[in-house]
């Protein structure tokens, strides 16, 4: 049985890998697929795929784009979710700030150097008109750790899922100034480049069982219920999420995005230069 370690946000995304893991669709493969939280996000999933701590990773298009532009040994094999992610722009319930405008030079918390809350900052200070150079960052870890830095007064704004922070602003921890999509799809699968090499008919199990199960997410009977209860969020906002949100239910990666995807990226001042487009998937269905 081939052991393969597989990681992402512990967030309502990542529930059809619950689902899948939980009916041992892995194991009728002879693949033993073991999950691994991460809820510091992007940039500590990064980390783990350099190190080899996991295999596959469920991260942010953005992150992964600018790591492996940096040297991570790994590859986008497909999209997971294809429509953006709406970042929810925070301050502390009691704030000054009252604007967007008012944030421009505010001190951002961000979880780590690379990872979305970092590099969406960066893309929303460019909507903005603000000099990015002049941006100043305070790196908190992780949710909680941006909840403590706004009430602690260490921080100033917050980036972060809209819908995972929608109790915090519901319970008066946070206000949302603003709203910020990223102008691409928003999750892509990533393997390491040894586990590709290695294990490529295992990892193409492992996508098509999971984008069978995408493929049908939205029909699974009370899935707003139980996706309710086990993410403690209104019913009324993970039915808004549902409505918004898409899977990717087998669709190749292309060259043509991941270019797409770079120049907006140079444009924002994410990455400093554009490469070869091919240098950064894999494509599984040849």
């Amino acid at each position: 049985m081939t052991s393969l370690k597989v990681g992402g946000v512990p967030e309502h995304f990542n529930y059809p890998w619950y689902l899948t893991l939980k009916n041992k669709d892995y194991t009728k493969e002879n693949i033993n697929l073991r999950w691994q939280d991460y809820p510091g996000g992007t940039g500590e999933m990064c980390r783990s795929l350099r190190s080899g701590e996991v295999d596959i990773a469920i991260v942010l298009t953005e992150g992964i784009i600018k790591d492996i532009s940096n040297g991570n040994p790994s590859k986008i094999v497909q999209t997971f979710v294809e429509t953006p992610l709406i970042w929810g722009i925070h301050v502390a319930a009691k704030s000054e700030f009252k604007t967007i405008a008012d944030l421009e030079h505010a001190t951002i918390a961000i979880s780590r150097f690379g990872s979305g809350s970092h590099l969406m900052a960066i893309v929303n200070a460019f909507n903005q008109g603000w000099n990015v150079e002049n941006l100043k960052f305070k790196v908190i870890g992780n949710l909680q750790g941006g909840i403590d830095a706004l009430t602690d007064g260490e921080a100033d704004y917050f980036m972060w899922e809209h819908f995972t922070t929608k109790p915090l602003v519901d319970n008066g921890t946070f206000r949302r100034v603003d709203n910020c999509p990223t102008p691409w799809p928003c999750f892509v699968v990533a393997v390491r480049n040894e586990v590709l090499e290695n294990n490529f008919s295992e990892v193409k199990k492992v996508l098509d069982i999971i984008n069978a199960q995408t493929k049908d997410f939205k029909n699974i009977h009370n899935i707003d219920e139980i996706l309710a209860k086990r993410y403690e969020q209104k019913l009324e906002d993970i039915q808004k999420w549902l409505k918004i949100t898409e899977w990717n239910d087998g669709k190749p990666i292309t060259k043509n995005l991941i270019s797409r995807i770079q120049n907006k990226m140079v444009r924002f001042n994410v990455i400093e230069e554009k490469k070869k487009s091919g240098e950064f998937i894999k494509n599984m269905y040849i």
